[in-house]
């Protein structure tokens, strides 16, 4: 017969199990959707000559209660046009560059893609 100190260490010892697959799942979701947002920002990306396209980067940073990965600019040009690019800015005699967003569709995407990647993969744990 099971005493109730058993039972409590028992579902103590399975919530942990499951809080580090959940954890497991998550961090591979993230570096999952990070690799697709940095192909799908590459391709979005204007081009001119090709370099600003090639300059964007991820970033895996891992540590013990979260995962996020970073997604910048790595090349001077990089990230320092992309502000301008993303939202216009003032011309040198006068007058307005048209926008090119491709940032924040990019992020829209990444954000939705991540919370039905986690979806999808916790119903398989």
């Amino acid at each position: 017969m099971m005493n109730a100190i058993d039972l409590q260490e028992q579902v103590e010892a399975l919530l942990e199990q499951y809080g580090k697959q959940c954890s497991n799942v998550v961090n591979e979701a993230v570096h999952e959707v990070s690799r697709k947002a940095l192909k799908k920002l590459k391709k979005e990306s204007p081009k001119r000559t090709g370099l600003y396209s090639k300059g964007w980067k991820v970033k895996k940073n891992d540590d013990k209660f979260s995962a996020n990965d970073i997604l910048y600019g790595k090349e001077a040009s990089t990230y320092a046009i992309a502000h301008l690019l993303e939202h216009g800015h003032a011309k040198r005699n006068g007058g307005r560059t048209a926008p090119m967003p491709h940032v924040a569709k990019v992020e829209d995407w990444a954000r939705k893609e991540l919370v039905d990647t986690v979806e999808k993969k916790l119903r398989e744990v």
